[in-house]
This record gives structure tokens, C-alpha cells and sequence, in this order.
């Protein structure tokens, strides 16, 4: 029977070698995080300069925003390459991006994630709808974010008459892996951290190309893990593991059983903090479209307090979920998004994702970076850093409904409101509905052919998208349909009858030259 084998992570440190392909599971915020083995990699190399060149693969991102996590390898000449979903958990990665110092490439977290699934199956590569028309399709830049990344990491192939995306297989290396405890057997347990994440496809990966998985826990068993369904990593999949008695269950924060789903959920909570300003009036906007009965998805900023809202109101919110794995939990905002209070279930990220890509999600609710006018929005490369997409891919493009929040406009906007009365007091100097978007995170044209609803709620309009590209349903009460939505406007959209006759005198000239536009189209 084979035997756990413990070192400490200074010794797993010395097994990385130059060029080495390294896979992180885990999630920002600390959820299941192996970086007490990331740590004692970044100071190897600080002393030595090795292990250098590496390729660094993750799904979700990885690490406090500062210091930990994607910002251990964050230094020039320490990694070659990075193919992550997520980029925002590490300023310095970015700034390394930026300068040209590493080939940055970024791609949906599904795939990333479900990729290493099948590079441990020893199937060729992933194939998939996912990312289609998007920035992950090579027509639209195969993830490329920087001159020096000039490989193709994704093909477009046709099977059965379709297109689908086929995300090339690589060798792994190293996985590093997190759980709560292992046994003299090396079988992990997943059972007090707030998700179980992509361990298993991350290690299997790793395992059978030959590679290795180093595994850091905060517990070592004198007894072998029971029940057995509480192993979430088979022993034999394991090289080495590295007791870290100092593990937090998130960043900075002790183990909490409520977000593990070890507690059942009391009969009465607290209830959430509602969101204010902006954010609470494109919330409650949004809220207005929840359904009794439906599976949802909420994304990460604005979407986040509408549950708030909801219970506030009295509105059923529905069976939810997010990417990490969780189902019906309370979602836990900022840093800690993707761990949930008292959830009723936790699955593998993976299979996350696969219930996503299958179109599993009634109607999802995701934040809005940009918007153009053929319906498509940018959350993956805003400014001049790249944010990578995590699992806003995979949700967007397969979700029966999805409704975007955002802001109408950025940088200085103030508004106000008393009830359903809106009054702009300032507007914004940066635009967030645009001519054409940076990015395409989301395909207004994909969306289109496959008779997706989609809805785009800002705080003084509601758009959707239509055969005839965008169209202006809503205008909030007290907002100027003229001087702060259409006149603001780079391009035109159509209008219900209703907006139309609430225009003054009829129309502006630059609403006559819309109406004549989209009347022409619709004849």
C-alpha cells in the first residue's frame, strides 16, 4: 500500500526545474490556495535565480491582489508564460504583461479548467462550443494579450457540419494542490474548505503526463479518511505533501464551517447588507427580472447585491449558483467572491462548468465593462491591464437569459434617487457604451443566431438585444431620454413606441436619423 509521503515545501521547491509547466488550482481570495508551496518557490528563485522560465497555468486566478498566490512568480526572468482566467488577483503579473515580459495569454475558466480534465484522460486537447466568437476564438485573437505571445493555443474546427474551438493539450509538470488534510495513505479531504475547486483535473493532469503534484494540507491523519466519499484527491495521485498548520481557510480568515457547508443553515439570519448609490439602483433593476422556480447565476460586483435586494423586497431568487462550485449559498462579496455561507451543496468546479456549458443556468447576472452596438461586452480587458474572463464565458454563452449591469457611463458620475426617480447630477467623462468594444467577452452576433435573450441594465436605461441589433426598452423616471441617454450615445439604437412619443416634439435630429436608420431596416 503505498504511503504518504511528507516533506516540507522548501524541499518541493527544490524539485521545480527551469521551464517547467506549473499548474495552481484554487481561486482568488484564498479558496484552496496551495500557497504555502508558492512561497517557498518565489523565495528559492529571489535566492538563487531558478526555477526560471516557467509556464504557469490557472482557471480562476489565484491569490490576495497583492502578495500571494499568481504574485509569488510575478518577477522577470521567474516565469515565461502565463495562460490564465483570470488576471486581476496580481497588479505585478500584469505590469510584467504590460512590459512585454512574459507571453500573456487569456482564456475562458471553463476551458482552462476542463482542459486539464482531458489532458488527464489522454484525450487530444479539449473541443468545445465554448468561446466561440469571442476573444478566445483566433479570429478574435486565441487569447493572444501582448506581442510576445504568438502561439496558437486554440484552433477553429468544424465536426458535424459545426463549428466548435479546439483548446490544444500541453505537457504538466507540477500541480499544486490544497486540501484540508491528508492520511497515511496520502488521500486528501476537501471537507472544511469553501470549494473543491479543479484539484482533481489539475493533479490528474499533472500525474499522468508524467509529472508530479505537490500537495499542501493544514491537517496530517493518524487514520485513513472516513467515510472514504470524503476523499476529494485519491492518494495516488499524490508525490509529496507539506503540512502547514498556519492554513486559513480564505485570506487571512480562520476556518469557518458555515462556509464549508458543514452547518446546516439556521432558521433565521441575518440579512444581507443591501448595496447603495449606483449599485443599488442597477441591482434592483435587475432583481425585477428574477423567476420563481429558476436555476441563476450571479457574477461578481454589481450582480452580487441582488439577492440583498431581493430578500429585501420579497422576491424569490431562485436555486443559484457560481462558477467555484457551490450551489444556494449566501455569496460572500469582494475578495471572498466564489465562497458562500451554508451552501446545500458543493461541487468540483469542472463539473461547474460542464452544467454551464451544457446550459444549465435559467438567467445569469453579470457585470458590464463595455457595450457596443452589435450587443457586445467587454469584462476581460478594460484600461490599459488585462482582467481575463473567469467564468463569465462559459456562463454567458450558454445561459438561457442573461442580463449585463453596469454603469452608463464611468469616471465621475453622480446620480441620485428618490424611489424610482433618477436625477443625473453629473455625468460621466469615460463612456462604457462604445462604437466597438476592446474585447469581445460576450458575442452579441453568437447570441443572435442561437435566440439567446439579453438584457443590459444600467442605472438610467434598460437595452436589449434584438434581430436588429440594440434596442432601448426602458428609461428610468425622471432621466431625459434626449440629453442623457440617446444624445450620449455614439451610435444608434431603436426605440419602443413608447420611448418614441415620450420625445420632445416629437423627436431630436439625432433620434429623427435613428428612427430613419432602423425604419429603413425594418421595411
Amino acid at each position: 500500500m503505498k504511503k504518504a509521503v511528507w516533506v516540507d515545501a522548501a524541499a518541493m521547491a527544490q524539485e521545480i526545474f527551469d521551464g517547467a509547466c506549473v499548474v495552481l488550482s484554487g481561486s482568488g481570495g484564498g479558496l484552496q490556495e496551495a500557497d504555502h508551496i508558492a512561497e517557498a518557490i518565489e523565495k528559492r528563485f529571489l535566492a538563487t535565480g531558478h526555477p526560471r522560465n516557467l509556464t504557469l497555468v490557472h482557471g480562476l486566478g489565484i491569490g490576495d491582489g497583492v502578495a500571494t498566490g499568481i504574485s509569488r512568480f510575478a518577477h522577470k526572468g521567474m516565469v515565461k508564460r502565463v495562460i490564465g482566467g483570470h488576471w486581476t488577483w496580481s497588479k505585478r503579473m500584469q505590469e510584467l504583461a504590460r512590459q512585454n515580459e512574459i507571453e500573456a495569454y487569456t482564456l475562458p475558466a471553463g476551458p482552462i479548467q476542463t482542459l486539464l480534465r482531458e489532458i488527464g484522460a489522454g484525450r487530444h486537447g479539449l473541443v468545445t462550443h465554448i468561446g466561440l466568437h469571442t476573444f478566445a476564438d483566433p479570429r478574435h485573437g486565441g487569447g493572444r494579450c501582448n506581442a510576445r505571445a504568438t502561439d496558437e493555443l486554440v484552433e477553429v474546427v468544424t465536426l458535424g457540419g459545426k463549428e466548435l474551438l479546439w483548446y490544444k493539450p500541453f505537457k504538466v509538470d507540477f500541480a499544486l494542490v490544497r486540501g484540508t488534510a491528508a492520511d497515511p495513505q496520502g488521500n486528501l479531504t476537501s471537507r472544511d474548505e469553501p470549494a473543491d475547486m479543479d484539484v482533481f483535473a489539475a493533479a490528474m493532469a499533472a500525474h499522468n503526463s508524467g509529472g508530479k503534484v505537490f500537495a499542501q494540507v493544514r491537517d496530517a491523519l493518524d487514520e485513513p479518511i472516513s467515510p472514504a466519499r470524503a476523499v476529494s484527491l485519491p492518494g495516488v495521485f499524490v508525490d509529496s505533501i507539506c503540512r502547514y498548520a498556519e492554513q486559513t481557510q480564505t485570506t487571512g480568515a480562520a476556518y469557518d464551517l458555515s462556509i464549508s457547508g458543514a452547518l446546516a443553515a439556521p432558521p433565521t439570519r441575518r440579512a444581507p447588507a443591501v448595496p447603495e448609490g449606483l449599485r443599488y439602483l442597477i441591482a434592483r433593476r435587475a432583481a425585477q427580472e428574477l423567476r420563481p422556480g429558476k436555476c441563476v447565476n450571479f457574477g461578481f460586483g454589481v450582480p452580487d447585491g441582488i439577492p440583498a435586494i431581493a430578500h429585501e423586497e420579497g422576491l424569490e431568487i431562485g436555486w443559484t449558483t457560481i462558477e467555484q462550485g457551490p450551489h444556494n449559498g449566501e455569496l460572500l462579496g469582494g475578495h471572498l467572491f466564489g465562497a458562500t455561507r451554508y451552501p446545500s451543496a458543493i461541487v468540483k468546479s469542472t463539473e461547474q462548468f460542464d452544467f454551464f456549458s451544457g446550459g444549465g443556468v435559467d438567467i445569469a447576472f453579470l457585470g458590464m465593462g463595455e457595450l457596443d452596438a452589435q450587443g457586445n461586452v467587454n469584462v476581460s480587458w478594460l484600461g490599459e491591464n488585462i482582467v481575463g474572463p473567469g467564468g463569465f464565458v462559459d456562463i454567458t454563452q450558454r445561459a438561457k437569459k442573461v442580463v449585463f449591469c453596469g454603469a452608463f457611463e464611468a469616471k465621475g458620475l453622480e446620480v441620485k434617487h428618490d424611489g424610482a426617480r433618477v436625477e443625473i447630477v453629473r455625468h460621466g467623462s469615460v463612456p462604457k457604451i462604445v462604437t466597438e468594444v476592446r474585447h469581445i467577452t460576450f458575442s452579441g452576433k453568437r447570441a443572435q443566431a442561437d435566440k439567446q435573450q439579453v438584457l443590459y441594465v444600467t442605472e438610467r436605461a434598460v437595452f436589449e438585444l434584438g434581430t436588429d441589433g440594440l434596442r432601448l426598452i426602458e428609461v428610468a423616471e425622471g432621466v431625459d431620454i434626449n440629453s442623457d441617454v440617446l444624445e450620449r450615445l455614439p451610435f444608434a439604437v431603436n426605440l419602443t413606441p413608447e420611448l418614441a412619443a415620450r420625445l420632445p416634439n416629437g423627436r431630436s435630429a439625432f433620434s429623427e436619423a435613428m428612427t430613419t436608420v432602423f425604419g429603413n431596416q425594418d421595411k
